[in-house]
């Protein structure tokens, strides 16, 4: 089958004059366009040497040629990995030594200190790609041919691999087949309602399942369109929201959109579906959306190794704190972590699940991957959480976050949903940090309101009476702001560094 989900993408596409992707700027690309710019990559990296199961490895700013590139790969039979614009020299060293790229592509501002990197890991060539539709491979592409043969691959065949953050130790590819991605974006087309009228406000990062895979897929297989913009804009957001008819965000996007005086049922009464992910989202900021706008945010859960598990539904309910149902397809259970029995309705456990959208194992790693799957084929997510009576599923936080203190498991989200409540607190994030006589002491971490006088006795005091002893804090700290990596998840793995030294004798 010729490039399976390109394949798909095309006998789905709608009028090749239809607009897909539009800029800031004005710029416009239709579908027509992908086709025809998507075909001239394809041959460029072709005549580079890419043969079908090559790796092309790619870090470069959010553009609609980035896009053509993602699109090119899987025409020409190739696996798309993209990487963190974050990363560093050294970083984008492990990971062309790891994925062994025939092609990496890189910011024409990056490649004279790149360049050397790629040599030391045998890469074949270095192309580059700029914002203003500059670089190595756009050249190249316009004296490509506008038509392409696309390579045969079934639905098993790899698309993507995707690294994992690495907060524990080495950064692990994630293969994701071609299956995987299009089964997983045309479950959210049917259960999300797109269809070729939708507008996105696509305003997220293209190196994460969320923005590339989950919105580009998305609306690539209903046939809608997008507002493409380079990161997080609320004046320009809000100002083509009586255009556009959907959004997906991280919760930052309506924390700061929420800031916004122009945020009104007004400004938003074109829209049709706000969506959140790639971190929880406070019931607060659920709540003063809804008191704002009319709109219930809708929540939903994934990760790099699984696209899409659950989600609130589109009619219905959708719960602060909840992440809502299973996807059609996917199976959802909690089990003991040590064990694998799965656990009675609303005992936390460990979250895992099984479906068409589950990776196809972590790359060069065949013992790791082994460890991460149960015998009947349940991928082991990491993930603590609880579904309850209505089958909601709750994530209560990771595993690696569970904090034992004095023999005691204690769940972070419990103690800082309590703290959240408190008058005057913004946001809150509970670790396990060493300490000599309980094997980790309970710490919080606080964001309070500008004007709040509140401080760490009262904090503790208030917690008291809603929390057994051995769950509260030992100590309270009062930060500016949580550290969050690029998609808006706090990274508690900096918090625990932070204060690893502070109950040593």
């Amino acid at each position: 089958m010729p490039a399976y989900l390109y394949d798909l993408i095309s006998r789905r596409a709608p009028s090749p004059a239809k607009v897909f992707i539009e800029t800031p700027e004005g710029r416009k690309l239709t579908y027509g366009d992908l086709h025809a710019g998507s075909a001239r990559i394809a041959n460029v990296l072709r005549a580079r040497g890419v043969e079908p199961g090559d790796r092309v490895a790619v870090q470069v700013e959010k553009s609609p040629e980035a896009i053509l590139l993602y699109l090119a790969c899987l025409r020409a039979g190739a696996i798309f990995l993209p990487l963190n614009t974050a990363y560093t020299p050294a970083e984008i060293e492990y990971f062309l030594g790891d994925a062994r790229p025939r092609v990496f592509v890189c910011d024409p501002a990056s490649r004279e200190k790149l360049t050397a990197v790629a040599a030391a890991a045998g890469v074949a060539h270095v192309e580059t790609l700029g914002v203003r539709q500059d670089g190595s491979l756009p050249e190249a592409a316009k004296a490509a041919a506008e038509t392409f043969a696309d390579v045969d691959r079934g639905p098993d065949d790899l698309a993507a691999i995707l690294y994992t953050s690495g907060t524990t130790g080495r950064s692990k590819g994630a293969m994701l087949s071609h299956d995987n991605l299009a089964s997983n974006a045309l479950t959210l087309v049917d259960y999300w309602r797109f269809t070729q009228d939708d507008v996105l406000i696509h305003a997220l990062p293209i190196y994460h399942t969320h923005g590339l895979f989950v919105a580009m897929n998305t609306l690539l297989l209903a046939g809608g369109s997008m507002f493409f913009l380079p990161k997080l804009d609320a004046d320009l957001m809000l100002k083509l929201m009586d255009r556009a008819t959907t959004m997906m965000g991280v919760p930052t996007f309506y924390t700061r959109l929420l800031q916004h005086p122009g945020l009104t049922r007004e400004a938003t009464k074109n829209m049709r579906l706000f969506v959140s992910g790639s971190a929880p989202l406070l019931a607060e900021t659920h709540r003063e959306w809804t008191a704002r706008t009319g709109h219930a945010i809708l929540e939903r859960y994934g990760m790099t190794e699984t696209n899409m598990n659950t989600s609130n539904p589109y009619d219905g309910d959708r719960v602060p704190g909840a992440v809502g149902f299973p996807l059609p397809g996917v199976s959802v259970r909690i089990a003991n972590p040590e064990t694998g029995a799965t656990m009675a309705q609303g005992d936390i456990g460990m979250i895992e699940v099984k479906g068409p959208n589950v990776f196809k194992g972590y790359w060069q790693m065949p013992e790791k991957t082994a460890s991460e799957f149960r015998p009947d084929g349940f991928f082991i997510t990491g993930d603590l959480g609880r579904i309850d009576e209505r089958g909601y599923v709750s994530i209560v936080g990771r595993d690696k976050d569970l904090v034992i203190t004095g023999g005691f498991n204690v769940y972070p989200i419990e103690i800082e949903t309590e703290i959240d409540a408190l008058p005057g607190v913004v946001e809150s994030a509970v670790v396990g940090v060493q300490h000599p006589d309980f094997g980790e002491g309970v710490t919080a971490v606080v964001v309070k309101k500008k004007d709040a006088a509140l401080d760490e006795g009262q904090v503790i005091g208030a917690l008291e009476s809603r929390l057994a002893k051995f769950k509260l804090p030992k100590r309270v700290f009062f930060v500016d702001e949580l550290p969050r990596n690029t998609m808006g998840k706090v990274q508690k793995a900096a918090l625990r560094a932070t204060y690893k030294d502070l109950y040593k004798k």
